[in-house]
């Protein structure tokens, strides 16, 4: 098994980190402008192109952090999403991992440069850098497509 990993310094709480990564409000704000609730708020659907692809995520207990499991997708059925917030100072120190891959594919490989990119959009969201998603409803943000 695989996994991707990121860890970065955010200016902002905990609760903030917590509140973008756990809620469909706070994931159309930096990552998928379309995230539907599906039975509540513990079951998400993001799509991505135009809803050629959707993944769907299952809120997991996780004791500190938020855990996400991906359901659907050739390569992310059965993987989790981990997101962890950390006090660290006057910042959060998030870790990241995306887990359980069943290898590494060139699909894992552009995936982990794909989160790294979201990473950052995510710390300018709870900075209040004037984020926004990076998969919008009809493809990409038109900046970071010219950077694939």
């Amino acid at each position: 098994m695989a996994d991707i990993r990121h860890a970065l310094p955010i200016d902002a709480t905990p609760e903030r980190v917590t509140q973008l990564v756990s809620s469909a409000e706070g994931l159309a704000t930096w990552w998928a402008e379309d995230v539907v609730r599906v039975g509540g708020a513990d079951t998400l659907e993001l799509g991505f192109f135009d809803r050629s692809t959707v993944y769907r995520l299952v809120r997991a207990p996780e004791p500190d952090g938020v855990r996400w499991h991906c359901e659907t997708g050739s390569e992310w059925a059965g993987t989790d999403l981990v997101f962890r917030p950390r006090p660290k100072g006057s910042q959060t120190q998030l870790e990241f991992s995306h887990e359980r891959w069943a290898s590494e594919t060139p699909y894992f490989v552009s995936c982990n440069t794909t989160w790294g990119h979201l990473m950052f959009r995510l710390k300018e969201a709870a900075e209040g850098a004037g984020a926004r998603p990076l998969f919008t409803k009809s493809g990409m943000d038109t900046h970071a497509a010219r950077l694939y």
